[in-house]
């Protein structure tokens, strides 16, 4: 009996982790107008900082860091998921909206990564650059699938029978949340929040 309900449980988690990176695969063009349009944001926070663009920015890296002033590690761990978790799933979600939702998310997260990329190499050299990819490695692609799911969710509105892809993109799109979405942010909040810590 016990070892019925193991295989069941392992055929579950196999089976939903199968169909999640199928969907993925399915959806790769809209993944990768994510990642295409992050990396000309970030290349534009780079290059234009209006300074009332540049004092939002900062405004909001303060209010970051007062949260998490004096945060012990598995605090900050947790902080972390849960800011990450929050951005994935509204992505996915709010991409009801014909997809802008993720699209302007992409766009502001990728500006806020060019400016601190050009404010970290103009006061310590393109070195240090370096200390931000840790952050990225799990980080990124999480939230890059989760936006391409959210893109890819709102144009059911484009289709013929819309309850039918509505169902579709929405379930396929909660599973990949679950089973890749999740594992990545967990990882990627120890590796970010672990760093964090040991560079304060």
């Amino acid at each position: 009996m016990i070892k019925k309900v193991k295989k069941k449980r392992e055929n579950f988690f196999r089976e939903n982790y199968s169909k999640s990176w199928g969907y993925i695969k399915e959806s790769r063009n809209f993944i990768w107008s994510i990642v295409a349009l992050f990396f000309i944001s970030v290349i534009v926070g780079f290059l234009y900082q209006p300074q009332i663009v540049i004092d939002a920015i900062l405004s909001y890296i303060k209010d970051i860091l007062a949260k998490t002033e004096g945060m012990s590690s598995l605090r900050m761990i947790g902080f972390i998921f849960i800011n990450n978790i929050q951005s994935g799933f509204f992505g996915i979600v709010l991409g009801i909206l014909l997809g802008l939702f993720p699209v302007l998310a992409t766009f502001a997260n990728g500006y806020i990564v060019g400016y601190v990329s050009s404010s970290a190499i103009s006061s310590s050299g393109a070195i240090s650059l370096l200390s931000l990819i840790p952050h990225g490695i799990f980080e990124l692609p999480a939230i890059f699938i989760s936006f391409g799911m959210g893109l890819k969710f709102g144009t059911f509105i484009f289709y013929k029978d819309k309850i039918k892809h509505f169902n579709k993109f929405f379930i396929n799109s909660l599973r990949v949340f679950v089973f890749v979405v999740l594992p990545f942010l967990i990882i990627a909040a120890i590796i970010e929040g672990c760093l964090i810590s040991f560079l304060k």
